[in-house]
């Protein structure tokens, strides 16, 4: 062979091994991300529930995940669904789990209700809660603000002692379910109400606004409670209700598969705390904006 062709022969050679080293290296570079798969996140039909697992959906996409959202199944299908295989994982509550799919008895701390249902979601369905945020979305009593401050009232015992001068705004069924008012009678004692009217839940806010009542349920992160200058949610101070803190719940296969879900989705929960997840809600329930773009917004302020 002549000279000049081993010479050419010779760079040919070191072009196709650095062409192979930086295919190796690029491959190296976007192997990760794409060597994840697809998870299907699920939510509930209502707001909260939309935007949490939204943001959970864009954190798993930022780790290079593909995600297939299912969105607005049923509260009264989507832990089927996720049994079923259905879905991958979605938001859940800790009393939900609790009282609607274990059927177990009430309890009211929150550390105890989250490792009962933890215990028994892997015993019974294969299913891992992962860690839960402080988020709180439970029952509550809502009253004036301007009224809470007549009269000093910010707990559920202050409420019952001035009860004599407040109108009641019931939803009918409230006042005789056991986790209602008959419920909290056997708590806190007898509510004598000044007056006690039913209202369809839909209007509790436009009713105490207009100065028609002073005190209605309410659950403690609906969008309409981020307005402190309107509504104050009262403590219940002697721990009536159980606590609903917002949860990933996840097929354990999925968490063999992607163990890296876990961290991604634990601190997306360290972060919701119920006066965020009431924020968020009012966004979309008050300022109607769309609940797409209010998870997106938030987790783009969270991302690090």
């Amino acid at each position: 062979m002549q000279p000049r062709k081993i010479f050419l022969s010779i760079i040919l050679a070191l072009v196709l091994l650095l062409s192979a080293g930086l295919y190796s290296y690029g491959q190296k570079m976007v192997g990760p991300s794409q060597s994840k798969g697809t998870i299907r996140v699920g939510s509930k039909d209502f707001t909260e529930s939309s935007v949490v697992a939204e943001i959970y959906a864009l954190a798993l996409e930022d780790h290079g995940y593909k995600v297939e959202r299912k969105t607005n199944i049923s509260s009264s299908l989507i832990h089927d669904s996720l049994i079923h295989d259905e879905i991958d994982l979605y938001p859940e509550y800790t009393g939900t789990g609790l009282l609607t799919i274990l059927k177990k008895p009430v309890q009211t701390d929150p550390k105890k209700v989250y490792q009962t249902v933890k215990t028994d979601y892997q015993k019974k369905f294969d299913l891992t809660w992962l860690d839960y945020a402080q988020a709180n979305d439970g029952q509550g009593l809502v009253i004036r603000t301007s009224v809470a401050k007549k009269y000093g009232i910010s707990t559920i015992s202050d409420l019952q002692k001035q009860a004599k001068n407040l109108r009641f705004a019931s939803q009918g069924e409230f006042n005789e379910r056991q986790d209602g008012l008959a419920g909290l009678e056997k708590t806190y004692g007898k509510f004598a109400w000044k007056s006690s009217q039913v209202y369809d839940n839909t209007l509790k806010y436009r009713v105490l606004e207009n100065d028609d009542a002073d005190v209605t349920p309410a659950y403690t992160t609906e969008g309409q409670l981020a307005q402190t200058d309107k509504f104050t949610l009262l403590k219940d101070n002697k721990s009536f209700w159980p606590p609903y803190n917002l949860a990933p719940v996840v097929r354990n296969q999925i968490l063999q598969d992607y163990p890296e879900i876990r961290p991604i989705l634990n601190k997306i929960s360290a972060g919701l705390t119920t006066k965020k997840v009431t924020q968020l809600n009012a966004k979309v329930d008050v300022d109607k904006e769309d609940y797409q773009k209010v998870a997106k917004d938030y987790y783009q302020s969270i991302k690090k």
